[in-house]
């Protein structure tokens, strides 16, 4: 009966124990037991195809330039009019053409051209980080014996035709495997950059930002500080001139505050595990975010001392807490935990004024990405999909599949700008999967 068939795929299909049901052929199908411990029917291998299915879908509409606005009844047309009536801000006019820019980014595929030429594409990327400025991106890259090795990818060739870059490699070379995305943090202003190593035992290093930038390799300088520690989570350096030349690392149980100019270094003891770090500009702070799902602020100033209660501003997530951001004024903090919310915390009365949907996480310390300017919020998820809201009111803006097929190493690494390459650089987005570059630009 045509009418109970189209009943059926409408509604919710009950789940049978050891069946599965194929919605194509609207009927269910028996979960065979393995063979020589291969099985073809598992809920896994069911589910990962679907996966497959939708962002192969996605892809081909992405080709086929098939988008739907972000807002129902958003386009330039409307707004110009809208802004020339003066129903719209300049602020407000300027965040929106934002959003309408960003779904109509279009992926491209990056040339990498090297001095050596059996560096370019050899190594899949693990993670990218833009300096300040977006003119250059650190990368980390794997290698085939298991470590890592660092380079710089220079973003000047980007607005070119060709769409090419230049990639210094080898500069810098670990045999230890880098695993967590939020322990690199690069900044022009010290011209430094922090690595940590997230195994046991593990190792923190604080390295001149110069140190990549001459591929001669006599010219390199030292380690400025090179300490060995148990299972470090995460790093910071700070930036505030009331605590100048401090460099944190979140361990397993506490925070370590070391001095690098003295060695001067300060033990704060924790509950949990600290995942995440950031310290503030304005104020002399040290936001950290554990796996209890703990947020909480330390003011590095004060002398730690037993039984005296050192944690200034506390909140708390319900999940493990991988990644915080604060916003530029400082008044806002947001975080994102193992269970997939991200949340905009308000400090000043420590309660949550938004939630940001559709994010995708278990188990993974994934980082976020708040470009204030252009008012978004970017996060790739372990699904492999980079999401794109907007920061004023949580709304998705847009989901991007991953060039590749979904997996635990091919989660991409992304970096947004305006004025990627320098001053005088093209806006859009930049995606590492795997060994391959991509540019999402504005249309």
């Amino acid at each position: 009966d045509p009418s109970s068939s189209s009943l059926t795929q409408n509604s919710v299909v009950p789940e049978l124990p050891g069946f599965y049901y194929d919605s194509e052929k609207n009927r269910y199908f028996r979960l065979l037991p393995g063979h020589n411990n291969y099985n073809p029917l598992t809920k896994e291998s069911i589910q990962y195809k679907a996966m497959e299915c939708k962002r192969l879908r996605l892809l081909e509409e992405e080709e086929k330039q098939k988008k739907k606005t972000a807002r129902a009844g958003l386009n330039s047309s409307t707004l110009l009019q809208k802004r020339q009536l003066g129903l719209l801000s300049s602020t407000s006019y300027c965040r929106l053409v934002h959003e309408l820019k960003v779904n109509c980014m279009q992926r491209r595929k990056i040339e990498i051209h090297s001095p050596d030429s059996s560096v370019a594409g050899t190594n899949n990327f693990k993670i990218i980080v833009a300096d300040v400025a977006c003119e250059r991106i650190f990368t980390v890259n794997d290698v085939e014996h298991g470590g890592c090795k660092y380079g710089i990818v220079n973003l000047s060739g980007l607005g070119k035709e060709s769409l090419t870059v230049e990639m210094y490699d080898n500069l810098y070379f670990t045999n230890r495997k880098v695993l967590e995305k939020s322990l690199f943090s690069l900044t022009h202003f010290s011209k430094l950059c922090l690595m940590g190593i997230a195994e046991t035992p593990g190792c923190a290093s604080l390295l001149p930002a110069s140190l990549f930038s001459s591929t001669n390799p006599g010219d390199r300088p030292g380690m400025l500080c090179s300490f060995k520690i148990s299972t470090a989570w995460s790093c910071a350096w700070c930036l505030n001139p009331q605590a100048d030349n401090c460099f944190s690392t979140g361990l397993t149980r506490r925070v370590l505050v070391t001095n690098v100019v003295t060695g001067h270094r300060q033990t704060f003891g924790t509950s949990s595990d600290v995942l995440a770090q950031q310290f503030a500009t304005q104020t002399p702070m040290l936001y950290n975010g554990c796996r209890s799902g703990e947020i909480f602020s330390i003011d590095v100033r004060q002398r730690n001392r037993k039984g005296q209660s050192w944690k200034a501003i506390r909140l708390f997530h319900d999940s493990a807490v991988t990644s915080i951001r604060l916003l530029e004024a400082e008044h806002y903090l947001m975080a994102a935990d193992m269970a997939g919310k991200i949340k905009l915390w308000d400090l000043r009365t420590a309660k949550c004024v938004k939630q940001y949907k559709g994010h995708h996480n278990e188990y993974a310390i994934l980082p976020l990405h708040v470009n204030e300017e252009e008012g978004l919020l970017i996060a790739v998820g372990q699904d492999c999909y980079t999401r794109i809201w907007s920061l004023q009111d949580a709304h998705l803006l847009r989901t991007i599949p991953s060039p590749h097929p979904s997996s635990k190493d091919a989660i991409p690494s992304v970096v947004f700008s305006s004025r990627l390459g320098g001053s005088r650089g093209v806006p859009g987005l930049l995606m590492a999967v795997k060994q391959d570059l991509y540019h999402f630009s504005y249309n």
